[in-house]
């Protein structure tokens, strides 16, 4: 089983610690404001193998590519004005930007998954400092099961992929609770990828322009979490749930009561003051104990899809997508 370091009462052990495993190529968790990520030198091509090995994701589903600076960023991929204005108003933050990549560049094209370009961000905290520390970047990708739930505490990364990896490093439950969001310049105009901890509102704020965004799924994968299935837990996924069938499982939102709410399995609710920044944090969590409940279904009130409202709603779109 993974070793796990507590960072609140050894910072510098685990500091140590992460560098040593990432040198020898190994893949680890680690915590950042989003999600526990799943980091390994994204230099090394037999390190990003082990993510993907690890994951049992798609080699064909880029990784994030997470650095210490924008100064470190500036080594690896060429930015436009636009790009650069929101590196500079939100890294470090939950904002990756899809950029060119630099000519040479020493990120392995597993980590890219072969595309000329590569997703980029700097996390928040710790792991921030562990890469500056390293010296290089690191692909991390959310620390999970492909397809699966995401990770937002390290008990979740060792119940999960615990027998799998060597370490992961523990700073507590994460703050922001969903993925980054992604956003890509192309032609000069600004396009989302993925929503998520950031809210396109305030992109748009700083960009001096709209989001556009994509009506239908593209066949093309540019960026992670743009697969149609993702984010999903073993039990069916019911959304826009006004009633209860008996024995499912409930996530409401808000202080409205759902019809049917005392023959749930469980009910959790994600915000009872109807707050989408605390939804956001509680999403992973509790759809993990909800679908521990053993219900067959887990069945989701509605969630204005505004602000981070948004991510919560593409994920749980996503989760309740056809599985193959």
């Amino acid at each position: 089983m993974a070793r796990i370091i507590d960072i609140t009462a050894d910072r510098q052990t685990a500091l140590e610690a992460g560098c040593a495993a990432l040198a020898e190529g190994f893949a680890i968790a680690v915590p950042t404001e989003t999600v526990y990520g799943l980091a390994a030198d994204a230099t090394n091509p037999a390190a990003i193998t082990r993510i993907y090995e690890t994951k049992g994701r798609p080699r064909f589903n880029p990784l994030i590519c997470h650095m210490a600076d924008l100064a470190m960023a500036e080594a690896y991929a060429e930015f436009d004005p636009i790009s650069r204005a929101l590196a500079e108003a939100f890294w470090p933050g939950p904002l990756t930007l899809v950029l060119p990549l630099q000519t040479g560049t020493a990120i392995h094209a597993l980590a890219t998954a072969g595309l000329d370009s590569v997703g980029i961000r700097i996390p928040k905290g710790f792991t921030g400092d562990l890469i500056r520390a390293f010296g290089r970047p690191v692909a991390a990708p959310s620390a999970n099961t492909s397809g699966k739930v995401s990770a937002t505490s390290a008990a979740h990364v060792e119940a999960d992929l615990g027998a799998k990896i060597p370490l992961i490093l523990d700073a507590g439950a994460s703050t922001v609770g969903v993925e980054s969001t992604i956003v890509k310049v192309e032609n000069g105009e600004l396009r989302l990828l993925r929503p998520g901890g950031l809210p396109a509102k305030e992109i748009e704020r700083v960009a001096g322009k709209r989001l556009l965004r994509s009506k239908k799924a593209s066949a093309a994968i540019e960026a992670p979490g743009m697969l149609a299935s993702h984010y999903a837990p073993g039990a069916a996924v019911r959304l826009e749930a006004t009633a209860l069938e008996p024995g499912e499982a409930l996530i409401a939102f808000g202080p409205d009561r759902v019809a049917g709410a005392e023959q749930a399995a469980i009910t959790l609710n994600l915000s009872p003051r109807g707050d989408l920044s605390e939804a956001a944090a509680n999403l992973f969590d509790y759809m993990k104990k909800a679908d521990a409940s053993g219900a067959a279904v887990i069945a989701f009130s509605p969630i204005p899809d505004e602000g981070l409202g948004e991510a919560i709603n593409d994920r749980l779109r996503r989760a309740a997508a056809p599985r193959e």
